[in-house]
């Protein structure tokens, strides 16, 4: 899974139990699905599970959505026959929950350095303890990762916390999982809205992840879809503003200026790394057609 430009604003979770999910999930227009095995997935069907995956990524045909299995944690039972079962297809990546530290991934990753099917297998690592958010930056560091998930809800509860429009509560857990996303260059997935049928609520969250910086939303429904492809879509006006910055500022170049004047504001060359990106980004949602 090539994370460079790849559009990662909807990551949906699919229960690996449900075999109708996993078909339906060919069409969907999410940019990414996560295969759950753990909080989905009922114990007396764990093992079914696991082979139902297994299956779907051998057989379907996901496009170029980016894929992800979410095996059950170390500290389960199940944790080591769904890696021994998932592994053997060469999945893309490996969403690990109850991450506490770096050991967690580096556990992980030597698991796959050891298997002839995932050389190039990623590691993301669900952030949903306490303990992961002060470790936040060791854990980004690991080897093969590659993204960080907010597990709100288990993050909520550990806290003892209330919940509010505004997440007062997860205000630092958001914090560190972005800092030490940004400053290991991984992609960072905002938590899950669990009222999939209250579109307001959804949205204020959307359009708060937005503005913190995610680049994306973990969901739990295919209705919770287009509203956060939408939230996630570069706009119009910030297309356009980003290719008048990239001209202004190439012209400033061509002058021998450092920097230029655009609508009476300042544009240096980090605004033009920031518009390349995100032009960058617009034409991979383009390509998707989502």
């Amino acid at each position: 899974m090539d994370s460079t430009n790849r559009p990662f604003r909807s990551l949906l979770y699919i229960p690996g139990s449900k075999t109708r999910a996993l078909e339906k999930a060919q069409t969907l227009a999410t940019d990414g699905i996560i295969f759950d095995l753990e909080d989905a997935v009922a114990v007396d069907m764990k093992a079914e599970a696991r082979t139902f995956v297994a299956n779907a990524l051998r057989d379907l045909d996901y496009g170029n959505r980016a894929l992800m299995v979410r095996v059950n944690g170390f500290e389960t039972e199940w944790a080591l026959d769904d890696l021994a079962e998932i592994l053997d297809t060469g999945p893309d990546a490996i969403l690990l929950p109850k991450v506490y530290g770096a050991a967690d991934i580096e556990r992980l990753a030597d698991m796959l350095d050891a298997h002839p099917k995932c050389a190039q297998t990623k590691i993301w690592a669900m952030m949903e303890t306490p303990l992961a958010m002060l470790n936040a930056r060791d854990i980004a560091a690991a080897p093969r990762m590659a993204g960080m998930v907010l597990g709100s809800n288990d993050v909520i509860k550990d806290l003892g916390a209330k919940t509010d429009p505004a997440r007062t509560a997860l205000a630092t857990s958001m914090g560190f999982c972005l800092l030490a996303a940004r400053a290991y260059g991984l992609i960072c997935i905002d938590g899950v809205y669990n009222a999939f049928r209250d579109v307001k609520g959804l949205q204020l969250e959307l359009d708060q992840g937005r503005m913190l910086g995610f680049d994306g939303k973990s969901l739990l429904h295919p209705d919770q879809l287009a509203p956060a492809n939408a939230a996630y879509r570069p706009s119009d006006a910030d297309i356009d503003l980003a290719k008048r910055q990239m001209a202004a500022f190439e012209e400033a170049e061509a002058a021998g200026k450092g920097i230029a004047v655009l609508d009476g504001q300042i544009v240096e060359n980090l605004h033009i790394v920031s518009a390349r990106a995100l032009l960058a980004k617009a034409d991979a949602i383009a390509a998707s057609q989502t």
